[in-house]
């Protein structure tokens, strides 16, 4: 270490030569990322009228939700991008991993700080000394001291690079997050959103088929009257009624239970939040589906996989710099004078440099147990990775079945909701007629019912599943985005607070 005289100019010369030498530093030890291989299928099982979809002819990139035409839907999904307290929550989360990569390119630079000391003192005239003089009696002294401490490690082995590294592969695993998360809730919403409207049509259904009974029941009664229809006949339709205005009722407690779902996801109070009562009326719209291989690039939660890969890499390379020894270079300068009026003079300047160079030797094999752990904490996350892929291949194919299914179900329950309107019109005709008994149009009834519920369901499945299908797919995103996401050091970082 050196000592001696300085003038103020003399510490940004030392300032720059170190940064100087911190760019110049050695070489990055641990292994270099490369993203590991995933097994990928070749081919959706789709049968017509599906097709692969070139990439362009995938879904929106923004607001994919706008391919369904609902307008109640738009409104509600551009009020839960704003007011939603989860997608809140994701956003800090992602801010501050942009913070942490910030702090971690700091120490890529020199810190300079500046300590001044103001301080008045009175020593002992009986004070010990190495002088054979004797002492003439107490002194009391002022002292003014203006350091300035400038210290800056040098990255010889690549510790500082790799956790740099790291910190912007979480930065943007963490904007992933984010995008999984908004993709998360926005499908969330439309599948409770299409389950409502499902409600909503069955009982529109359950209400105009109460008024048919009511209708049937007058019906019954005036024969019974007349000697025409005998009490059973008005027993059982009366049963009929009361029981449908029983799944009404009961439908309307499953209705408002969606209703307050999606009250909290647009952060409304569920008391005061309401949407009328409207049947669905559109048709899901066909959703052409890439190749499996795009899912890569269009899903966030592997994107999000694909870069805590990297996050664990870059830390191998931090356990093993471990391993190496740290340099850590500083100075010191400043001023030291018993009188304020002298501080700034040049015999009152002081100066100090020097090099701290460390090197663990006996560890208790801790070194060796953090590089353990950083290697199984990668293959963790390449595992984790590779199952994200295969779940991802998994929903995608479950929802393009499902769609198929419901499909061909829609078809023939089509086909069934029409006989049974057919066998209704010839049940009352002949019960008319004198022909038969009230107990073939209950039964008439009873399946018409039933049949056109059941198409009501099929009905919502099938955009329920669409939506599904769309966050399969990743709903537009594409990881090419996730380029945008850096936090570079800059030059006038170096002299930032």
């Amino acid at each position: 270490m050196l000592r001696g005289s300085l003038t103020f100019g003399f510490l940004p010369t030392i300032f720059c030569a170190l940064a100087v030498l911190g760019l110049c530093a050695g070489c990055t030890v641990g292994p270099n990322y490369k993203r590991p291989s995933a097994p990928t299928a070749q081919k959706w099982q789709v049968e017509k009228p599906w097709r692969e979809a070139a990439p362009q002819d995938a879904v929106p990139r923004t607001g994919w939700w706008v391919l369904f035409h609902d307008n109640d839907l738009q409104r509600l999904e551009a009020q839960m991008l704003v007011a939603n307290q989860t997608l809140k929550e994701a956003l800090a989360h992602f801010e501050q991993a942009r913070a942490s990569a910030s702090l971690e390119n700091s120490a890529l630079f020199p810190t300079l700080q500046v300590d001044p000391t103001v301080g008045r003192e009175l020593y002992s005239g009986k004070r010990a000394t190495g002088s054979t003089l004797p002492l003439l009696g107490s002194v009391t002294q002022n002292s003014y001291i203006l350091p300035f401490t400038v210290s800056y490690e040098v990255d010889l082995f690549g510790k500082i690079r790799r956790t740099v590294e790291a910190a912007q592969a979480s930065y943007q695993a963490n904007g992933a997050d984010f995008e999984n998360v908004r993709l998360v809730l926005t499908a969330e919403l439309a599948a409770d959103y299409f389950t409502l409207r499902q409600l909503d049509t069955e009982i529109v259904l359950l209400d105009s088929t109460v008024n048919a009974l009511q209708k049937g029941l007058e019906l019954v009664q005036s024969r019974h009257a007349g000697g025409l229809a005998s009490g059973l006949d008005v027993a059982q339709e009366q049963t009929l009624l009361d029981t449908t205005r029983t799944q009404a009722t009961l439908l309307w407690q499953q209705r408002k239970q969606y209703e307050d779902a999606i009250a909290v996801l647009v952060a409304k109070p569920a008391p005061d939040f309401h949407l009328a009562l409207r049947q669905m009326s559109d048709q899901p719209p066909r959703i052409d589906v890439a190749l499996p291989s795009d899912l890569l690039e269009r899903r966030p939660d592997i994107a999000e996989a694909e870069r805590e890969m990297a996050v664990a890499n870059a830390e191998i390379g931090v356990a093993r710099a471990a391993y190496y020894p740290s340099l850590v270079l500083y100075g010191q300068g400043g001023w030291n004078a018993m009188n304020i009026a002298q501080l700034l003079d040049v015999p009152s300047s002081f100066w100090a440099i020097g090099a701290n160079v460390a090197e663990p030797i006996f560890t208790g094999g801790a070194r060796r147990a953090q590089a353990h752990f950083s290697q199984a904490a990668y293959d963790a996350a390449v595992a984790k990775y590779r199952n994200t892929v295969l779940n991802a291949f998994r929903e995608v194919q479950d929802d393009i079945t499902g769609i198929e299914v419901l499909e061909a179900a829609r078809r023939s329950q089509a086909r069934a909701v029409a006989a049974a309107r057919r066998q209704l019109d010839i049940a009352t005709s002949r019960y008319v007629g004198g022909l038969v008994n009230y107990l073939d149009v209950v039964s008439a009834q009873q399946t018409l019912l039933t049949d056109e519920q059941e198409a009501a369901i099929i009905w919502g499945r099938r955009l329920v599943t669409t939506v599904l299908l769309v966050k399969a797919l990743g709903g537009g995103w594409d990881a090419a985005s996730m380029d945008k996401l850096q936090v570079k050091p800059r030059l006038r970082d170096a002299v930032a607070p």
